[in-house]
């Protein structure tokens, strides 16, 4: 008897549900209300005019003009010099070396960019190259703590081996959580 009852009301309030449903949905053009709806508070306005978006790789300010010592390697000043400590930097000539340790956060670096500049002995800007970090999800593990050292290595480009004398290294790029 308890499940026909039971039956019986799940049909009646799904009978109800339907009607109610009917009845209240408006498919007459004429009683519909078109006037325009105010935007949320809240919405953040994302296209600002004026603004142009950015395009190639990031730069920094003074790379063209450093002008190093030879065989010196110097620090670029950069938007994120307070989050980072590099240290072993070295310049042989064929590449510039160095490593970076995170020193803000305790987490995970998940993008970063080195950029160098590389000078001739007259201390004149031959040109540049990047190492880039992006953090591999399919590869990375969360276990233990997070990885707040990176080494990079940034070759001298082909067309000024035997040219370059010094460097000067910047981060125009560092994301962590």
């Amino acid at each position: 008897m308890n499940r026909r009852l039971l039956v019986a009301v799940c049909l009646v309030a799904a009978v109800l549900g339907g009607v109610l449903v009917w009845v209240l949905k408006d498919d007459d053009p004429a009683t519909r209300d078109t006037a325009p709806r105010p935007h949320p508070t809240g919405v953040v306005k994302t296209d600002l005019p004026g603004l142009t978006p950015a395009t190639g790789e990031p730069s920094l300010q003074g790379i063209q003009s450093a002008a190093p010592d030879a065989r010196k390697v110097t620090l670029l000043p950069g938007p994120f010099d307070d989050r980072f400590k590099l240290t072993g930097l070295r310049f042989d000539g064929t590449a510039v070396t160095g490593t970076m340790t995170i020193t803000s956060d305790v987490s995970d670096v998940l993008e970063l960019q080195v950029l160098a500049g590389f000078y001739d002995a007259g201390g004149t800007f031959l040109g540049d190259a990047r190492f880039t970090h992006h953090l591999d999800e399919d590869t990375h593990a969360d276990a233990g703590p997070p990885s707040e050292q990176e080494s990079f290595r940034i070759a001298v480009p082909a067309k000024f081996r035997g040219q370059a004398a010094s460097a000067a290294v910047g981060v125009p790029v560092l994301v962590n959580e």
